[in-house]
């Protein structure tokens, strides 16, 4: 996941590619929404290919996760 970076200082926190101002849900939403990897370099020309699977890998990985609440 050395591709998505978390910062507080650059978007809230939320989890970004490579520091840029891009965040992960963008990029997940502009695949979801049909648009093409080359569509998408096109929009954002400072994105690197791997940068698109990357975001993918770690919404799926994020979605595995669970937080249990502690017991008391």
């Amino acid at each position: 996941m050395e591709r998505i970076t978390h910062d507080p200082l650059v978007m809230g926190g939320k989890p970004c590619i490579r520091g840029l101002r891009v965040t992960v849900a963008t990029v997940i939403g502009l695949v979801a929404a049909g648009h093409s990897h080359e569509k998408i370099l096109q929009l954002y020309p400072y994105l690197e290919a791997e940068d698109i699977p990357a975001a993918l890998r770690y919404a799926a990985w994020r979605l595995t996760e669970s937080e249990l609440p502690l017991a008391g």
